[in-house]
C-alpha cells in the first residue's frame, strides 16, 4: 500500500541557515488518494498533475528535495485512517496532500489538523469543514463541494430550465450535491424529484426509470467516475431526451468511455478545461500527455495546483518547515502562478473562482474534450465560509 515514489530532484541539499531559520534537507509528503476499482482514475489523474507540477518546479518544493509517501485509501474510511495515523506517527510527513472522496476525507480530517500538520486537499470538500470546523491547517486546491453543483444549477436558470430530476450517491458529495444544486435552483425551478443512490452502484435502470415517469425537462446528476460511466451509457440508451446538467460525472476521466454519447451535450461546469488560455495551462497541457498518454482532467489541474501552493509556502520560510504559522500566511496569499490565472482563498480556505459552463466537443484528433463555455458565476464562494471563525 505503501509506495516510495522517488526522490525528485537529485542530490542531497546542504544545510543552511536562512534569516536565522533552519532550512530542512527535504520535505516529505504524504500522498493519499482512491486508485482501486472505477474511481481510481480519479486519484490517477490527480496524482499525475501532482508529480508534472513538481517536475515543472525543477523537481524541488521550495527549492527542498521531495519524498513521495503515496498510499491508496480504496475509497475505505477506515483504510484511510490507517494511512493517515501512518503518516502522522512513523513516516512524520510534512504535507497530507490528494484526497478524492469526501468519506475519507471526514475520517481522517481531525487527525491530520489536530496534529498541526498541513492537510492540502487536491480534490474533496465536504461542507462541515468549510463552515464551523475549518481549520488554519486546511488549504484546498479545487473547490468546495456545493460550489460545483451550484454551478450546475445556475447554468440551468441560465437555460431556462424549469424542473429538474436530482441524482446522486448516498454520502457526504452526494448530499453537498444535490444542497448545491437546489441552493441555486430552486426559486427559478422546481425539484421534479431526487434519489441518493449506493456508492459504486453499477445498475441504474430503476432510476432511469423513475426520470422518465417524473416529467422533469432536465436531469442533474453527480456520479464521479465509473458510475458516471455506467449511468450515461444506460440514459443514452434509454431514450429518454433530457439535457442532462452534469457534476463530476461527464468529464476528462469519463470522456474516453463516454465521449460518443455526450458530444455536443453539456459537461460539469467548472473553473478549468483544457483549452483554458493562460500561460501555465499552455505549458500544463503540451507536456501532460507527452508525459502520462493521456488528455488530462480537472483533477489533474487540482493536482498541479497543490505542488505550487506548497512551493510558494516553502519558499515564504527559506526552507524552514518548522515555521507553520510562516507558511500558512504564505498560502492564504496565494502568492503563485496557477494553471487557471487568478487564484484567491476564501477565509475558510477554500478558492473564491469563476465557474464557465462546459461543452463536450471533439479535438484535433477527433477525440472527445471539453471547451468553456460562457462563464455562469464570477468570484462563487462557498455558502459556508460565513461560519468559519478564521479571519485574516
Amino acid at each position: 500500500m505503501k509506495k516510495h515514489l522517488s526522490m525528485l530532484a537529485g542530490g542531497v541539499a546542504a544545510a543552511a541557515f536562512a534569516a536565522g531559520a533552519a532550512q530542512a534537507e527535504s520535505v516529505k509528503i504524504g500522498y493519499m488518494a482512491t486508485f482501486s476499482g472505477p474511481p481510481g482514475v480519479l486519484g490517477e489523474h490527480n496524482r499525475d498533475g501532482f508529480q508534472l507540477g513538481i517536475e515543472h518546479l525543477g523537481g524541488t518544493l521550495g527549492d527542498l528535495d521531495v519524498e513521495i509517501i503515496e498510499a491508496d485509501d480504496q475509497l475505505k474510511p477506515d483504510v484511510g485512517k490507517q494511512i493517515i495515523d501512518r503518516y502522522l506517527q512513523s513516516d512524520r510527513v510534512d504535507f497530507v496532500v490528494g484526497i478524492i472522496f469526501s468519506n475519507v476525507m471526514m475520517a481522517v480530517y481531525e487527525d491530520v489538523v489536530g496534529s498541526e500538520t498541513f492537510l492540502i486537499s487536491t480534490n474533496a470538500g465536504p461542507s462541515p469543514i468549510a463552515g464551523e470546523s475549518c481549520s488554519e491547517y486546511f488549504f484546498s486546491t479545487s473547490w468546495q463541494n456545493d460550489q460545483l453543483h451550484g454551478a450546475a444549477g445556475l447554468q440551468a436558470v441560465n437555460d431556462g430550465v424549469e424542473s429538474a430530476f436530482l441524482i446522486a450517491p448516498n454520502y457526504q458529495a452526494g448530499r453537498d450535491a444535490m444542497a448545491g444544486f437546489k441552493r441555486e435552483f430552486e426559486g427559478h425551478g422546481t425539484i421534479a424529484g431526487e434519489i441518493l443512490t449506493q456508492i459504486n452502484q453499477p445498475d441504474y435502470s430503476a432510476e432511469i426509470a423513475q426520470i422518465a415517469a417524473a416529467g422533469a425537462d432536465a436531469v442533474f446528476i453527480f456520479l464521479p467516475g465509473g458510475m458516471g460511466v455506467n449511468f450515461v451509457k444506460q440514459y443514452a440508451s434509454s431514450g429518454i431526451d433530457l439535457p442532462l446538467y452534469s457534476g463530476s460525472t461527464v468529464d476528462g476521466t469519463t470522456l474516453p468511455a463516454i465521449g460518443e454519447e455526450m458530444m455536443g451535450g453539456y459537461s460539469s461546469p467548472n473553473f478549468w478545461a483544457p483549452d483554458m488560455d493562460t500561460p501555465v495551462n499552455q505549458r500544463f497541457m503540451a507536456d501532460f500527455e507527452e508525459r502520462f498518454g493521456y488528455i488530462p482532467s480537472v483533477y489533474a489541474a487540482q493536482g498541479y495546483d497543490a505542488a505550487a501552493l506548497i512551493d510558494s509556502a516553502i519558499r515564504a520560510v527559506d526552507g524552514d518547515l518548522s515555521n507553520k504559522e510562516g507558511m500558512r500566511d504564505a498560502m492564504r496569499q496565494a502568492d503563485f502562478e496557477s494553471i487557471r490565472g487568478d487564484f484567491q482563498f476564501g477565509n475558510n480556505h477554500f478558492p473564491v473562482q469563476d465557474w464557465y459552463a462546459g461543452e463536450v466537443v471533439s479535438d484535433d484528433q477527433g477525440r472527445a474534450t471539453i471547451a468553456l463555455g460562457d462563464m455562469v458565476a464570477e468570484d462563487f464562494q462557498d455558502a459556508y465560509h460565513q461560519d468559519c471563525a478564521m479571519q485574516w
